[in-house]
């Protein structure tokens, strides 16, 4: 089992620990020292680009905070380490879309620059809302309309009903059973049923 602070540098249980990774982590360097899992000659899995659970210098998160998360789903995205769990939590749900569109949207809306604005908002389109995409979030049609119409001048504000449909979707399908997870209840120290 990961200590709070080996999770929160990005430690993950191991089916099988190794010897050498006193967090027994999967996704550290002892991969290299147990022949990594990919097999002789190749090369571990690259990870995806990822939002950091800690920041340089960050605290990890109290027992007390990720107990908060389970309580409030605006608690749980309002923190740095909250998403990079639930991301998790999400890839192995195969809907880490929906997150990762939410985090751009969120990205977008800090933009200043008009040039880096309509930039951003052609790639969120086009990883996100666009029907070619393999990680196209699901929308209806009237939010869809609404997207079609805000690209014609995009704005840091052109996705927001969109990042709203999503996140009422995170909230009332993913999250119960986030909270419901072994992830979740073993980070948050709660009991099994």
């Amino acid at each position: 089992m990961c200590s709070l602070a080996a999770l929160a540098r990005g430690c993950r249980p191991a089916a099988k620990p190794c010897c050498l990774c006193w967090c027994c982590c999967c996704s550290c360097s002892c991969l290299a020292a147990r022949g990594s899992e990919a097999g002789p000659g190749k090369k571990p899995p690259e990870p995806g680009p990822q939002e950091p659970l800690l920041q340089e210098g960050d605290a990890p998160p109290s027992l007390e905070e990720i107990q908060g998360w389970g309580q409030s789903f605006d608690r749980l995205m309002r923190s740095t380490a909250g998403r990079k769990v639930f991301r998790d939590f999400l890839r192995g749900e195969y809907s880490e879309e929906n997150i990762m569109f939410w985090l751009a949207c969120e990205e977008l809306k800090r933009e200043t620059d008009p040039d880096a604005v309509e930039e951003k908002a052609r790639f969120i389109y086009e990883d996100y809302i666009s029907i070619l995409s393999p990680k196209e979030v699901s929308l209806d049609s009237r939010v869809r309309e609404i997207v079609n119409r805000n690209m014609v001048e995009p704005t840091p504000h052109t996705f927001d009903e969109a990042q709203l449909q999503i996140y009422t979707l995170m909230h009332r399908d993913s999250y119960p059973r986030f909270v419901n997870s072994p992830l979740y209840k073993t980070l948050a120290r709660l009991p099994e049923p």
